[in-house]
Parts: C-alpha cells; sequence; structure tokens
C-alpha cells in the first residue's frame, strides 16, 4: 500500500475508535465533585485542554514514523522514561499518567502502597521461542540446563522483570534462594554483561541487543546464553488510579490505548521502517543489530480478553509474595477491565478501513 494511502487508512481507523478531541467530557459516574468511579463507563470524547503525560518512548516514534503523532499531541505530552522504578517514582511525583513497563512494576507499586491499574496489554506470539530474555553465562561458567544454576552467582534486581524471571526459573529447575548466591545489581544498560565479563557474576538475565552483542564481544572467551524456557513477554501500559478518576484524564488515556494499538500493529507490518527509524536513528543501532531485535521479537499478541493474563500475573504474584514476605494480592485487582477491548477494536478498525 502506498504510504500516503497508509496514513490515510491509519488516521481514519484512528478517527474512528480514538475519542474525538474539541468535544465535552461525559460526565457519567461522575462524583459532585466530578470524579470519575472506576466502575463508571468511560468518557466518551477528549474535552479540550485535556493532556496526559505518557512514558512510552517507542510508541512516541512509531506514531511520528506512521504519521499519526499530530493526532495524538492534542493530548499527550511524551516523557522519555520507561521501565519500573523511573514510572513508579514519576506517578508518586504526580508527573505521569502513563507508562509502558513489564509484569513486575505494577505487582510492586502495590506492594508499596501506589494504587495503580493496567489500561493495555501486549504480548508474543510463540513468546518461547522468542523470549524477550536469555541467561547469559560468564566466560568459564558451565552452566547448561537451569539445574546447573544451583551454587552460581546470579545478577537479580529485586522489583523488576528480570528478578522475577531468576525466580521462576529457579522454581523451574526444582531450586529455591538458597541454593543460589543472588547478587543485587540493578538492570539498566550493559551492566549485567559488564558483570558476566569480569566474571562478578555467573549468570544474569540479558535482553534485547544485549544478547547479540555479549555472544559477539565475548563469544571467544567461552561466553554463552541459555533459553529458560519460561514466558517473559509481559508488556502493559499502566497509570495511578487518581488519573483514572480524572474524567478529561481517562478520556485521553483512553483515545491513548486505541492510539497505541495501531501503532504497534504499524510497527509489526513495517519492519524496515521501524528498523531505519526507531532502532537506527532513534536508538543510534545498527541496521544488521535492529534486524536481529525484529526477528528476536517476532510478532504482536494483542488480546481482547484478558483473563489468561491475570492467571499468569496471579501465578508471580504469588511466587513472588513467598519469595518477598509481601502479600498475596489479586492481580485482577491491577487491570481495569473497561479497557480490555479497546486496543483490539481499534486494530480491528485499522484492519476494517484498509480493506
Amino acid at each position: 500500500m502506498p504510504r500516503t494511502r497508509l496514513y490515510a487508512v491509519l488516521s481514519a481507523a484512528l478517527a474512528t475508535v480514538a475519542l474525538a478531541a474539541g468535544c465535552g467530557a461525559d460526565k457519567a459516574g461522575g462524583d459532585a465533585a466530578g470524579k470519575l468511579s472506576l466502575d463508571a463507563p468511560l468518557p466518551t470524547t477528549v474535552p479540550d485542554g485535556a493532556k496526559i503525560v505518557v512514558g512510552d518512548p517507542a510508541t512516541e516514534v512509531a506514531l511520528k514514523l506512521s504519521g499519526q503523532y499530530d493526532k495524538v499531541s492534542k493530548y499527550v505530552k511524551f516523557a522519555n522514561l520507561s521501565g519500573g522504578p523511573q514510572t513508579t517514582e514519576a506517578f508518586r511525583a504526580h508527573a505521569l499518567d502513563l507508562g509502558s513497563v513489564a509484569e513486575i512494576p505494577s505487582i510492586n507499586a502495590t506492594w508499596t502502597g501506589l494504587h495503580v491499574k493496567i489500561v493495555a496489554s501486549k504480548f508474543r506470539q510463540d513468546p518461547i521461542g522468542h523470549p524477550i530474555y536469555k541467561l547469559g553465562i560468564a566466560p568459564g561458567v558451565s552452566v547448561k540446563t537451569l539445574g546447573d544454576l544451583r551454587g552460581k552467582k546470579i545478577a537479580y534486581s529485586p522489583g523488576q522483570a528480570q528478578g522475577a524471571l531468576i525466580l521462576k526459573a529457579l522454581k523451574k529447575a526444582g531450586l529455591t534462594k538458597e541454593d543460589v548466591k543472588l547478587v543485587e545489581l540493578p538492570s539498566t544498560g550493559d551492566v549485567y554483561s559488564n558483570a558476566l565479563s569480569s566474571k562478578q557474576v555467573d549468570v544474569a538475565p540479558i535482553g534485547g541487543v544485549q544478547i547479540k552483542r555479549y555472544l559477539a564481544k565475548y563469544g571467544k572467551d567461552g561466553a554463552s546464553v541459555i533459553d529458560h524456557g519460561l514466558r517473559d513477554d509481559a508488556g502493559h501500559l499502566y497509570g495511578p488510579v487518581e488519573s483514572l478518576e480524572d474524567p478529561a484524564k481517562a478520556a485521553a488515556i483512553h483515545a491513548y490505548v486505541a492510539a497505541w494499538a495501531v501503532a504497534q500493529e504499524w510497527i509489526d507490518k513495517h519492519p524496515k521502517e521501524w528498523i531505519a527509524g526507531y532502532y537506527v536513528k532513534d536508538q543510534g543501532l545498527n541496521e544488521a543489530d535492529g534486524q536481529w531485535l525484529v526477528d528476536n521479537a517476532g510478532h504482536p499478541d494483542i488480546p481482547a480478553d484478558w483473563s489468561d493474563a491475570i492467571k499468569r500475573q496471579q501465578e508471580t504474584i504469588e511466587l513472588l509474595a513467598k519469595e518477598t514476605g509481601n502479600p498475596v494480592i489479586q492481580a485482577k485487582d491491577l487491570y481495569d477491565l473497561r479497557f480490555q477491548t479497546v486496543a483490539s477494536d481499534a486494530i480491528k478498525a485499522a484492519d476494517g478501513a484498509a480493506k
């Protein structure tokens, strides 16, 4: 499809599924002070002047590349931050309304007294064949299976997806924390790769292009990676309840989730443009690294039913609660089910407009 036609289709689709700016926000379910109840229908229009701050840098680029940025810039201000610790801190400072994270931040935020809700979820088709992380093995260390983790020094980041993955891997291997030595390290940048190469740790979960680069740089010295065989593909948009209780912000969040969904679909269908515009131009990677990342990610799965996701997250909660001493909370309470079909409906509308 010609690019001009593609942009026209996406624009029409977003106009259909996103909430039109410039109209008054619905007040259904709001109290006398204008607060929106969490069980009230979502407002159907974004009022003039409504603004949300969103920490979702990758989608910001996708919206620009697909020609849709001007649609969301009317009600979205993007913040250049992502990941659980940063988004949680920003929520506490009332400086952020929505963040893009993995599975653990919403759980950890709730345990620390911050009331948040998930409003969109994305997974991977064939998640075992397309994992986000692999277990990096230090040069000279022999780890071929998860059972070989016994007695090893393992990088561990509590409160983040990488930390939860290690706990899940130990459970799968029939091991406990007492069977290994967990070394607390922040899972940022190339910290884990450097910790492996310097023998600070024997094992560490590494993801993205770090996997490729770690093997390229240290493989000659005996470095390796192994598959963990677990699902690690959860990705969410979540935000503080206080933002969802604001009718104008709730409407803007609804509109953004629809735009986010169409952007994920665009990324999947335009890998070459995504590699050039995001991985190369925005992230500073080379084309080969970008292609590796696209191939490794496979294709997205944005379900219209969150039942399975909630079940898996409940299992994660129970494991983490046992290992950390935190109380068991209910995964279903972390999700705002009013948004359950917003993303999938947006994709259907975009696909329909393209036919």
